[in-house]
């Protein structure tokens, strides 16, 4: 017998969308202890239908036709009281971005027991005990310190076992996820999907998986379902639906996916380092908590050093805190490094500031990771794609020329123009952030995890466009990323590192199949689904 049972769903979006309904005569059950994961790219009605199930869709979102079915009732016909006692308690959900989805003014400790007090249950001492536990079950480290600190002092795999402890506290009978390891390293990544996988086996409840990453379905899935434009397109056990797809657009899906035998080919041009870095450091110095707290040192970069060479792209990777982010902001001098060089054309911009940074600074530009934070909401793509023309020196009419010229070149239409950031999909904003990154004609770009949110589809296009682009304007590329198969089909090196440091260097082929290091050979272990590309490869089972 089914523990949850959707039939003929009918989700309304508001007039004047881009189509009718969010999600369309949608059918399914969920049986008690099964992982069904829902896969499709943004905008395909996935997460609006698991929002249904929680009775969190937007208000100006309706549910018009059909019944969603547990424990005898329809979740739809329910009131707002009924639905807070059912919501947490027996079905819960984990979101993807939980630095959004936590309170940053509470700490982690009040915010869990707050799920117990929502409820009734238990008294302010026993809550405080079972934050605790919870803390230990889900993996935290240190929980005593845990539960005393802000969501901003944890990191993001942190963060996300946080979230996990607050949707388990009451021992739901069904748990959705909502994109849970988008953002997090490979071995973060892992770390949690073990753990849901043990909370399933241990508790029996079912998992409700929504995801673009095929690697985490074929890792976890029980049965898969794909969504395209509000649609199910297709439905079935996870082996047949991944390694015998039946309908057009999940066998593109899987198409799309980036594999570690997909490799770059060696750099083309001369071995001229456009970028030399030397010694490279980096240190935070945190204020502790409390009045007597100690101050937390951090060093974020510690003595990196390598040369980046005309026409090449260099991945640097690791795991969150590995320091590679911040190894960008420093040679975009977002951030100040406090000692090394960094050596652009024989300049050390390390040493410069004002006028001399600021015109040694168009030679680099970043895209970065989340293009709806980094563009200007208030602002059309015209004046993001000007604005930094205009203020080195281009007049007007030339720089809005310049700005419908970079719009065809990143695949967008000129029209565009007129647009603010809000009315692009994910892929098209992460194209107008490569527009713009391309304005002032620099000689090196750095891309800060630049695909790492975006859906396996869109993700290859962005990816085909930056190698495109390297190509024909002979652009030198430091590409920071947390996926090793991203790495693998765009870079010719690799840099990993760890705590700060490069641990390991060399061709991405070496990297990825013959590694000096037991830190790489790790990151490569935690990569999920490499049964199943091995299974596709072949054409047999996994």
């Amino acid at each position: 017998m089914s523990l949850l049972s959707i039939r003929d769903l009918d989700i309304a979006l508001p007039e004047g969308a881009d189509r009718a309904y969010a999600a369309k005569d949608i059918s399914f059950d969920l049986a008690a202890g099964e992982i069904l994961c829902i896969v499709g790219e943004s905008g395909s009605g996935k997460s609006m239908s698991a929002n249904a199930v929680m009775g969190l869709l937007p208000q100006e979102v309706k549910p018009v036709r059909g019944a969603i079915t547990f424990d005898g009732q329809n979740i739809l016909a329910l009131s707002e009281a009924q639905m807070l006692e059912l919501r947490g308690r027996r079905i819960s959900m984990i979101f993807q971005e939980p630095l959004s989805a936590l309170n940053p003014l509470m700490r982690v400790g009040a915010q869990i027991a707050e799920v117990f007090e929502a409820h009734g249950q238990l008294r302010p001492q026993q809550r405080h005990s079972r934050a605790l536990t919870l803390l230990e079950e889900v993996g935290i480290p240190d929980p005593e310190s845990a539960i005393r600190a802000y969501p901003f002092q944890l990191s993001g795999g942190q963060r996300q076992r946080v979230m996990i402890a607050m949707a388990l506290a009451l021992e739901p009978d069904i748990l959705i996820a909502d994109e849970p390891t988008t953002a997090l390293d490979v071995t973060t990544q892992a770390q949690i999907l073990d753990l849901i996988e043990d909370l399933r086996r241990s508790r029996g409840m079912a998992v409700i998986f929504i995801t673009h990453d095929f690697g985490v379905v074929a890792d976890i899935a029980d049965r898969v379902i794909v969504m395209q434009t509000g649609e199910i397109v297709e439905t079935g056990a996870a082996d047949e639906v991944l390694l015998r797809p039946r309908h057009p657009y999940t066998r593109a899906l899987i198409a799309a996916i980036p594999r570690l035998t997909l490799q770059a080919d060696a750099p083309a041009g001369d071995r001229v380092p456009v970028l030399s870095v030397e010694g490279l450091n980096k240190t935070f110095v945190t204020g502790g908590g409390g009045l007597f707290g100690k101050p937390r040192v951090v060093r974020a970069v510690r003595d990196v050093s390598f040369d980046l060479h005309a026409g090449e792209t260099i991945g640097i990777v690791g795991e969150s805190g590995s320091g590679k982010s911040t190894v960008g902001r420093c040679l975009t001098r977002l951030i100040d490094p406090d000692g090394g060089r960094v050596m652009i054309g024989g300049t050390d911009i390390a040493l410069m500031s004002g006028a001399e940074l600021r015109d040694k600074r168009r030679q680099l530009q970043m895209i970065f990771q989340d293009p709806f934070s980094s563009l200007n909401p208030r602002a059309r793509v015209s004046r993001i794609l000007t604005e930094g023309l205009i203020a080195y020196g281009t007049g007007r009419a030339q720089a809005m020329e310049r700005a419908r010229e970079l719009l065809g070149l990143v695949g967008l239409d000129p029209s565009a123009m007129h647009r603010f950031p809000h009315e692009f999909s994910g892929g098209q904003r992460q194209r107008i952030g490569i527009a713009r990154a391309l304005a002032l004609e620099p000689s090196i770009i750095i891309a800060d995890e630049a695909v790492s949110a975006l859906d396996v589809s869109i993700q290859a296009q962005v990816l085909d466009l930056l190698a495109e682009l390297k190509a024909r304007l002979n652009l030198s590329m430091l590409f920071i990323t947390h996926d090793l198969r991203v790495a693998a089909r765009i870079c010719d090196r690799i840099i990993v590192m760890q705590k700060g440091a490069i641990v390991e260097v060399g061709p991405t082929g070496k990297v990825l199949h013959e590694p000096d290091t037991a830190y790489t050979r790790s990151l490569l272990d935690a990569i999920p689904g490499q049964e199943y590309e091995r299974a596709l490869a072949a054409g047999g089972d996994f």
